[in-house]
């Protein structure tokens, strides 16, 4: 890349940071370049406030701050809950945050013809995949500037001292320095204290949780509450019908006050390392859980099993930033496949962090009382068995027999 040539720069913006200190130092290492902000709201709500100032004030020649959310649910969430990918237990709420703002970002650097994209991830972390990825399916020749892999910066307390000689405002210090990236979907904390693997999350500390409380300190009575899907997608919750959002958000609450959705996990990043995290996603643990529950009612065995497989190698897509490729989308068109009968109503009780089955119901449901049942029914022939273990133990037999004539 050369510097010279850069006179425009689009830049990642989250005023966290990693990105407040970047415009500053992009004006002092690309010939002072234009800056131009961009902040994808995917519903990280307070951290959006006083955005725009900072910004300008910081350096950049504009903000644009673009509501997302509504596209991040409907596009990126719902199609990743109804193939119930689950990468390591994690429910990706990092992950697929990022293509939409990227995606975003892309159509912006065209329409104010810069000359680069930036943005703030670090050489150690996923989402400097992410982000580029998506940048080249939709901007293939675009250059990108990412400062973590130029500068001298090692750490973040390095940071911390660069924003203070710029002047640049933080709302962090040295004490409470998580890295934290916050939507409507999650919540996440690394660093700090929880880089020892042997330390338990300080779940009882006043202000370390946002989005609910800890299991102990959640209610002893516990939640009652009624979800309907149709065709896979959430639309009532306790018999109101409200979009996809709105579910979320109010499952946020709900699962937030019982302790719902706290995950420890050791992930396998994709840059090689094993990272710790502690999560916090209250509404949708709670969605999942859902969702799969209704599943188990309304899906042939063979149906659920190749999904749960599927399931797998979707969430690696989505967590290695592969949203836009061709194997994503096939496997979102299967999926959509499966959920066509996905319809129906479960409910459940949030009690103290746990999520408990309280009874599901479909018109498609497979499940059968009367072919299930212990007691006499009319409809399942038990000796009809004996010939159906024959024929699918058949091969077992024929090959005990040719073991025991060879082994005379």
């Amino acid at each position: 890349m050369d510097k010279k040539s850069i006179k425009k720069v689009v830049l990642a913006y989250s005023g966290g940071l990693d990105t407040s200190i970047i415009i500053p130092w992009l004006k002092e290492n690309y010939n002072n370049c234009e800056v131009i902000a961009v902040s994808g709201n995917v519903g990280q709500a307070d951290e959006l406030e006083g955005l725009e100032e900072k910004a300008i004030k910081t350096g950049a020649s504009k903000i644009y701050i673009e509501d997302l959310s509504e596209e991040f649910v409907n596009d990126y969430i719902i199609p990743t809950v109804k193939a119930g990918a689950l990468y390591e237990e994690y429910m990706l709420g990092t992950s697929f945050a990022r293509p939409v703002i990227a995606k975003r970002i892309v159509e912006i650097a065209k329409a104010e013809g810069a000359d680069a994209i930036c943005h703030g991830c670090t050489g150690k972390g996923n989402d400097q995949v992410r982000f580029e990825l998506t940048i080249k399916a939709f901007a293939p020749d675009m250059p990108i500037i990412a400062p973590w892999r130029e500068w001298d910066i090692k750490s973040r307390e390095e940071e911390i001292e660069y924003a203070e000689a710029h002047n640049v405002p933080l709302k962090i210090n040295r004490e409470t320095n998580y890295s934290k990236d916050k939507n409507l979907w999650h919540l996440s904390h690394e660093g700090l204290d929880l880089e020892d693997a042997g330390n338990e999350p300080l779940y009882d500390k006043p202000g370390f949780l946002e989005m609910g409380v800890s299991p102990l300190m959640a209610p002893d009575k516990p939640t009652y509450i009624t979800l309907d899907f149709e065709k896979g997608v959430p639309t009532k919750l306790d018999g109101v019908s409200m979009s996809a959002k709105e579910i979320i958000l109010a499952l946020n609450k709900l699962g937030g006050e019982n302790g719902i959705g706290l995950l420890d996990i050791i992930e396998n990043r994709l840059v090689g390392m094993k990272c710790r995290g502690v999560y916090e996603t209250p509404g949708g643990a709670i969605l999942y859980f859902a969702h799969n529950y209704l599943e188990t009612l309304t899906l042939d065995k063979m149906t659920a099993h190749k999904k749960a497989e599927l399931a797998i190698t979707f969430a690696d897509l989505v967590y290695n930033g592969q949203w836009f490729t061709p194997l994503r989308e096939a496997l979102s068109a299967f999926v959509d496949k499966t959920q066509e009968n996905v319809t129906g109503k479960v409910r459940l009780k949030l009690y103290k962090g746990n999520i408990i089955k309280a009874g599901v119901w479909s018109d498609y449901a497979l499940y059968s009382e009367e072919l299930a049942t212990f007691g006499e029914d009319n409809v399942y022939n038990q000796a009809d068995s004996a010939g159906f273990i024959n024929l699918f133990g058949l091969p077992i037999k024929v090959q005990a027999q040719v073991n025991a004539k060879n082994n005379k």
